[in-house]
């Protein structure tokens, strides 16, 4: 047991002293010099506790320190039974185990004494690794406890075997497997056993050959391969494994399948070969896929091929042969040029190129609105109804017997815009035409033109209403409703819809009076022959009108003192005209409706007359062939001279407005009174009669009275027609007498204006005395 310590001041000795801790043997000692730091005590036990103690001396051997501690000596020194090798990187060594040790150490050196090596087992044996094949090794064992190693037993020597071959195996085909290896150092014999997986049958081959060749195997199948080396002494080296798969057999395709869908694929099946745990296929045209299922899709596929597949199996020998190739066509191309022709409007046809590969060819059309028609046909040509306004979406898909392409190309076709079939045309003012119409399929713009205004665009909107403004009066327009799109233009063979403007308006030339209540108006007639014209006469009260296809119209039954706005309009089918510009018509003033001559005087009548609706002022005349009055007043009554006596007159009145319009009146002639009597005389008759005699100025037709008025007495007398005096009894004589002679009228009215005469007489008058 070795102590390390450290020195002391002043000692000259160390003195270690080892005691048994549960032994009868006696201690052991040992001393050492003062300069010494680590001494050993040899001679004790193994594998015992010692209880250790070193003092520090001086000269005189006088303890001047000490220290204690307790320590196990290492177990006793182990024996090699045998030494020997399985594996060319090891040696397993036999060894009799020591009582206390914990475990053991190996120790391997080489001979030439280039590799030292020690290795911890816990029992026996134990085996030593990391060694080189076929090397000679001397071999020892120690035993370890708490207390550290023992000694190394006394050594042994053993080689290790050859090392494995390191086999590479491979399968060239379905049926062998190849296997070689490098030539093993010192090895002089190989040993190959081969069995099938799942089998019990094995196969021994011994052979100093670095190949073989295994023949007559089943494919796809697992085989392990078991090497040996032998070296020159008939030791067996390491053994070493390896199992190999045969390559699988081809396998056969079963079916090829244009899959559908709009990405065209090709879908191929094949039987399942035993071993293989990949597939991969090919195409004749460069394309593949891999699986480990027994079908395998090739995407994309090109239409319109006709190609073949075949199949290859793989394991991880490597690929199987070839299957035989599988012939297959692919779904016809759909043709790239698609176009509609329209020969005549309502008939089209969809055209297309023609493609390889195909028995027929679905062509679908649809409308825009989700009608849908198609044909079935060998050609490249299918005809269809088509209406204007639509968009008509064609596509065209070949067929063969793998089915039909996946898709095809889409052409839109547009047929040209329809022409409106209701366009109503209405006259909104006299030169301006309202065109509407109810919008039409396909139609994104309208050009409205009239053929009278030299097909000039009156508008062009989206809207389906135009006004066509500022045209002629009283012509008619041919209107065209013309719809254009985009893509197709304008649709030129709408047919034209003809409408006239309102007639032109009429000018009132001239306006005459024919008779107290009737007017003629002469107008303009500028429109065609026919057209109707109205003249309307407006007055504060009434409205009046007439109407005619000349140049003339009569108002009648105008009532007098009025006033009219006189306008003339034309009409016809279309419409009326705008008025023309109004003149003011003024009927003369109404006639009175009595008027009234009263005789004043035998020279001078007094006219009176009712009032006069329009009349401002009058011109009365009286008339006959022996001469006429006249008078002209604002009243309504006037006072007339110049009347000759028993003459017939007729009375006219002339009723004149403010503005000098006059009506002419007539009415019941007046006759003038009786003419008084002239020279009237009175005379006294001898029997006491007074006789007044006269002259008669008219005709001797009239009755005359005489009255005479005194103061005593008043007489009247009667005297016939033709008599030119009258006799009166006188009762009282010599009295002042006022006499009236006056005629006597039809119907026995006196005349009243003739004057009286006064005379004066004595008891008998022979001629009386004018007063």
């Amino acid at each position: 047991m070795t102590v390390q310590w450290s020195g002391h001041t002043g000692a000259s000795s160390y003195k270690i002293t080892a005691t048994p801790k549960n032994s009868p043997e006696r201690p052991v000692f040992a001393q050492f010099g003062g300069n010494t730091v680590m001494g050993s005590v040899n001679s004790l036990s193994p594998n015992t506790v010692y209880t250790m103690q070193l003092e520090a001396m001086d000269n005189n051997l006088r303890v001047l320190s000490s220290a204690k501690t307790e320590e196990t000596t290492a177990p006793d020194v182990p024996s090699i039974g045998q030494a020997y090798s399985k594996n060319s990187d090891s040696i397993t060594v036999e060894f009799t185990e020591v009582s206390g040790a914990t475990s053991y150490i190996l120790r391997a050196e080489s001979k030439t004494g280039d590799f030292f090596k020690e290795s911890t087992v816990s029992s026996s044996p134990g085996t030593m690794v990391e060694l080189q094949p076929y090397t000679d090794y001397v071999l020892s064992v120690m035993s370890v406890n708490l207390g550290g190693r023992s000694q190394p037993s006394y050594p042994t020597e053993a080689r290790t075997v050859v090392m494995a071959p390191n086999l590479n195996t491979s399968s060239p085909t379905n049926g062998t497997i190849l296997v070689n290896w490098d030539p093993v150092k010192d090895a002089v014999l190989y040993t190959l056993v081969i069995i099938r997986e799942g089998s019990n049958t094995r196969l021994k081959l011994n052979t100093t050959d670095t190949t073989v060749k295994f023949d007559n195997l089943e494919p796809g199948t697992t085989y392990c391969i078991k090497g040996t080396a032998w070296d020159s002494e008939g030791r067996t080296g390491d053994d070493v494994t390896v199992c190999q798969i045969t390559r699988p057999q081809s396998p056969d395709v079963t079916h090829v399948q244009v899959t559908p869908g709009r990405a065209l694929g090709i879908a191929v099946f094949w039987s399942q070969v035993r071993g293989a745990n990949l597939y991969l296929v090919w195409t004749s045209n460069g394309q593949n896929c891999s699986t480990e299922n027994s079908y395998c899709y090739i995407n994309p596929a090109d239409c319109g091929q006709n190609h073949s597949v075949y199949v290859i199996a793989y394991n991880d020998a490597g690929p199987s042969s070839p299957s035989e190739p599988a012939n297959y066509i692919t779904y016809p191309c759909p043709p790239e040029n698609i176009w509609v022709e329209e020969p005549r409007a309502g008939n089209c046809s969809v055209m297309w190129d023609g493609v390889p590969l195909v028995e027929y060819y679905m062509a679908f059309i649809k409308r825009d609105d989700g009608m849908e028609t198609f044909c079935n046909t060998s050609l490249t040509t299918c005809p269809f109804s088509c209406m204007c306004g639509y968009t008509y979406l064609t596509t065209v898909f070949p067929y063969n017997q793998a089915g039909s392409s996946p898709y095809g190309h889409v052409r839109n076709y547009t047929t040209i815009p329809c022409c409106p079939l209701d366009v109503m045309i209405k006259l909104v003012s006299t030169e301006t035409l309202e065109v509407m119409w109810t919008p039409v399929k396909g139609a994104e713009l309208y050009e409205t033109t009239a053929a009278q205004t030299k097909d000039v665009i009156h508008c062009n909107d989206t809207a389906p209403v135009c006004a066509l403004s500022d045209l002629s009066c009283n012509t008619a327009y041919s209107v065209t409703v013309t719809p254009c799109s985009d893509l197709r233009g304008c649709n030129r063979t709408c047919k034209p819809q003809t409408h006239e403007t309102a007639p032109c308006t009429p000018e009132i030339l001239n306006m005459t009076q024919t008779n107290s209540s009737t007017y003629r108006i002469l107008f303009t007639t500028p429109n065609t022959p026919n057209t109707n014209y109205t003249i309307t006469a407006t007055g504060r009260y009434d409205r009046q009108s007439c109407q005619s296809t000349n140049s003339s119209c009569v108002l009648t039954q105008l009532p007098c003192g009025s006033v009219y706005e006189v306008t003339a309009v034309a009409t016809t089918a279309v419409g009326k005209s705008l008025p023309g510009f109004s003149k003011t018509l003024e009927t003369g003033p109404c006639c009175p409706m009595s008027v009234n001559v009263t005789q004043v005087t035998q020279a001078m009548t007094n006219v009176t007359w009712s009032p006069s609706t329009g009349a401002r002022s009058f011109i009365t005349s009286l008339t006959s062939p022996r001469g006429y009055a006249k008078c002209h007043t604002l009243d309504t009554h006037c006072l007339m001279g110049c009347i000759t006596c028993g003459t017939n007159y007729s009375v006219n009145l002339e009723a004149i407005s403010s503005t000098g319009q006059k009506s002419e009146c007539k009415y019941r002639g007046f006759s003038s009174s009786a003419c008084c009597p002239t020279g009237v005389k009175l005379y006294r008759r001898t029997n006491n009669t007074l006789r007044v005699y006269w002259r008669s100025l008219g005709p001797q037709i009239y009755n005359h009275t005489v009255e005479l008025y005194g103061t005593g007495a008043n007489y009247t007398c009667m005297a016939a027609a033709g008599s030119m005096y009258c006799d009166i009894q006188e009762e009282t004589c010599g009295d002042v007498y006022t006499v009236v002679a006056a005629p006597v009228e039809k119907y026995g009215s006196k005349v009243t204006f003739c004057q009286p005469r006064t005379y004066s007489g004595g008891n008998k008058i022979q001629g009386a005395h004018l007063l």
